[in-house]
């Protein structure tokens, strides 16, 4: 059984930081990309940030600058520094993995249940 956990949601004032942690664990052989999305009510969940196995990231324009996703693969963790939050980076944000459970068979995906980040202006 997978599991990813979040932590370190809250609530903070416009400009301030927030740092998001996800942890896997379970019977796991590798993690490959790991990622956050965020779902702000009536929207569709997003991409803000993804890193690969070797430590390649990615942003989307909307947080780039502001945001560092890291990752420590001896941890199975994920981590998401959010700098100079503004009040439209309110939303749910979830852990995201894709993953072996054993070597050389099939990937998976797996979510996290989600941690709320409301940005107060």
């Amino acid at each position: 059984q997978v599991q990813l956990v979040e932590s370190g949601g809250g609530l903070v004032q416009a400009g301030g930081s927030l740092r998001l942690s996800c942890a896997a664990s379970g019977s796991i052989f590798s993690i490959n990309a790991m990622s956050w999305y965020r779902q702000a009510p009536g929207k569709q969940r997003e991409l803000v940030a993804i890193i690969t196995s070797g430590g390649s990231t990615n942003y989307p324009d909307s947080v780039k600058g502001r945001f560092t996703i890291s990752r420590d693969n001896a941890k199975n963790t994920v981590y998401l520094q959010m700098n100079s939050l503004k009040p439209e980076d309110t939303a749910v944000y979830y852990c995201h993995a894709n993953l072996n459970l054993v070597r050389g068979g099939m990937s998976y995906n797996y979510w996290g249940q989600g941690t709320q980040v409301t940005v107060s202006s």
